[in-house]
């Protein structure tokens, strides 16, 4: 096999599961962790000799430090890191639960931390190679309910962002992936509209063309971010006026 050596996370469901399917099909090698071990191991299955199945708890630097361990062993160095893991919680301010914003936070910003110390050294021995990570359309613009979701998306863009620039001089380039409403398994639980909405099979052939181009920035659907960006550079006022509008605690319903 001559395909990249790449590692992806959160490749059970959703956006994580069909990006590794368009991996596969061109031809790259993928170690593949989740949680749940039983969709990766149907992938194997499927693509024999290109996967390496590498469940864990990303939240756990020891288990993290294993799976790089043993990619290690299989391959010696790492051409990609594609960071997908995560998770989405909304917050009820009338009800501010920080246990939930600690949750939220370990999935998407220190279990990535734990991952890019450990993927490092790798892609230091890799040929051309890439960091991404996935964040969100929300980074772009503060949206009600989603103080500890978009909070912990935002900083894992800085992080990557400035990544960027410590990483340039050793020829790892890093990508952010910021998706908007993608359907999968997780925003099905969502009980609001999603306008835009893509299919996972779309936005994994968009992020898959991206890394194929290095971008720096890989944000879908393209009306949907310019909205975002066009809200972001509004008047504080005017924005929080239109954004309130969003927000489920009104004074009505405080009132009760």
């Amino acid at each position: 096999m001559n395909g990249k050596r790449i590692w992806l996370t959160g490749a059970s469901s959703g956006i994580g599961a069909a990006l590794a399917e368009q991996l596969l099909q061109r031809g790259e090698r993928l170690a593949l962790s989740a949680r749940r071990r039983e969709p990766l191991d149907a992938l194997a299955a499927r693509w024999p000799g290109q996967v390496l199945v590498l469940p864990g708890d990303l939240t756990d630097p020891v288990a993290v430090g294993a799976i790089a361990a043993q990619i290690e062993q299989a391959w010696g160095a790492l051409d990609m890191a594609i960071l997908n893991a995560g998770t989405c919680e909304y917050l009820d301010v009338r009800a501010f639960e920080a246990a939930m914003v600690e949750r939220v936070v370990n999935s998407n910003l220190l279990a990535a931390a734990h991952c890019i110390e450990a993927a490092l050294p790798l892609l230091r021995r890799g040929q051309q190679p890439l960091l991404a990570g996935v964040a969100s359309a929300v980074t772009f613009l503060p949206l009600p309910r989603a103080e500890a979701y978009g909070a912990s998306k935002a900083a894992l863009r800085y992080l990557l962002q400035s990544l960027r620039c410590d990483l340039a001089g050793e020829g790892i380039a890093v990508s952010v992936i910021s998706p908007g409403f993608v359907d999968t398994p997780l925003t099905r639980r969502n009980d609001f509209a999603m306008p835009m909405r893509w299919p996972a099979d779309k936005a994994a052939r968009h992020i898959a063309a991206g890394l194929e181009r290095r971008a720096p920035e890989i944000a879908f659907p393209g009306p949907f971010i310019a909205l975002l960006l066009l809200l972001a550079h509004l008047p504080g006022r005017l924005q929080l006026a239109l954004t309130r509008r969003m927000s489920r605690n009104t004074a009505k319903e405080t009132a009760r």
